[in-house]
C-alpha cells in the first residue's frame, strides 16, 4: 500500500510538469488550430537563459521571473515573425515551420551552451518533504509552483477583460472580431503565455531529469498526449489529463511486470489511445461538429 500511495503522489509531481506542457500546447492549438512540435525546444531554451543567469549570480527567484517575462516576450515574438505569415497557408506549411523551428532552437541551445549535460539547482532542496518518505520537497515544491500558477490562470481567464478577450478569441473569433475584439493580438498573447507556462515546466523539471538541449523530448511528448487524453478543445482537460499520465506512467512502470522504465511509455500511450477510441474528442474535449 506504501508502495502504491508512493507511486501516486510521484505521478502527481511529474504529472504537473506534464499539465503545464499540455496546456501550453492547448492554448496554441485553441489559437491557430495547429499543434505547436517546438514547445518543448522553446522550453528547453528558457530553461538555459534562466540557467545562465543563475551562473552570472542573480538569485533563483530573480531569474525565474525575468525568464518568464523573456519567454512571454519571445513567444509573441515568434507568432508576429514566423507563424502569423502563415496564417491562411496549408497545414503542410504550419508543420514544416514548426518542424524547422523546433531544430533552429535546438541548434541554438546547443552551439550556445553546448550538448554537456549541466545540474540545475533547484529552491526546494531534496530532502524527504515533512519527514515523509512519499515526496521530496522538489517534488512538493514543483506541485505548489503548478497549483498556484494554474490558479492565476483561472483567476485571469475568468474575472480579466484581457483573459475573457482571449476566451472569445478562440471560441469565436468571427464574432469576437464584430464586437471590437483584436484576435490578431489575442492570439500572439496566448503564444506568450503558452511560452512562459512552458518555460515555467522547464525551469521545475530540469533538476530531474538534467539540462541539455534534448531535455524536453520525452517531457513533450508526455505533454501531447495529455492535451490528447484531457481534449484539445479544453485547457481543463489538459491539467487533468497531466496528473492522468503522470500517475499513469508510474503505475505502469511498477506493476506491470517487466516495463520497466523503457516501456512506461508505450503502456501509458497504450492506455490513452483505449480512451479515445471511446472517447475521441478526450475526456473533457468537446466534439468539433462541421456543417456540410
Amino acid at each position: 500500500m506504501e508502495l502504491f500511495i508512493n507511486q501516486i503522489v510521484s505521478g502527481i509531481s511529474t504529472g504537473a510538469i506534464y499539465a503545464c506542457i499540455g496546456l501550453a500546447i492547448v492554448m496554441i492549438y485553441q489559437a491557430i488550430d495547429h499543434l505547436n512540435f517546438a514547445q518543448g525546444e522553446m522550453a528547453t531554451f528558457s530553461t538555459f537563459i534562466s540557467w545562465q543567469l543563475m551562473q552570472w549570480g542573480m538569485p533563483y527567484w530573480w531569474a525565474f521571473v525575468i525568464t518568464i517575462a523573456f519567454s512571454f516576450v519571445g513567444g509573441i515574438a515568434l507568432e508576429r515573425v514566423l507563424f502569423r505569415p502563415l496564417a491562411k497557408a496549408p497545414i503542410l506549411t504550419n508543420v514544416a515551420g514548426f518542424i524547422a523551428l523546433f531544430s533552429i532552437i535546438n541548434s541554438c541551445s546547443g552551439l550556445i551552451w553546448d550538448f554537456t549535460i549541466k545540474q540545475f539547482p533547484t529552491p526546494f532542496g531534496d530532502a524527504p518533504f515533512l519527514g515523509s518518505q512519499l515526496i521530496s520537497t522538489h517534488q512538493a515544491g514543483m506541485i505548489g509552483v503548478t497549483v498556484l500558477m494554474l490558479i492565476g490562470l483561472y483567476l485571469f481567464f475568468t474575472y480579466t477583460r484581457i483573459g475573457l478577450a482571449m476566451r472569445a478569441a478562440a471560441a469565436l473569433p468571427e464574432s469576437a472580431r464584430l464586437v471590437g475584439i483584436n484576435t490578431s493580438w489575442m492570439i500572439a498573447l496566448g503564444w506568450g503565455m503558452a511560452a512562459g507556462i512552458g518555460s515555467i515546466a522547464g525551469i521545475l523539471i530540469a533538476p530531474v531529469v538534467f539540462l541539455e538541449p534534448n531535455m524536453m523530448l520525452g517531457v513533450l511528448v508526455y505533454g501531447f498526449a495529455a492535451a490528447v487524453l484531457g481534449g484539445l478543445t479544453s485547457p481543463l482537460g489538459a491539467v487533468v489529463g497531466g496528473f492522468l499520465v503522470g500517475i499513469v506512467e508510474n503505475l505502469c512502470g511498477t506493476y506491470i511486470p517487466g516495463a520497466g522504465n523503457e516501456l512506461k511509455l508505450p503502456i501509458a500511450l497504450a492506455l490513452i489511445v483505449c480512451v479515445l477510441i471511446v472517447k475521441p474528442a478526450g475526456l473533457l474535449g468537446r466534439p468539433i461538429i462541421k456543417r456540410v
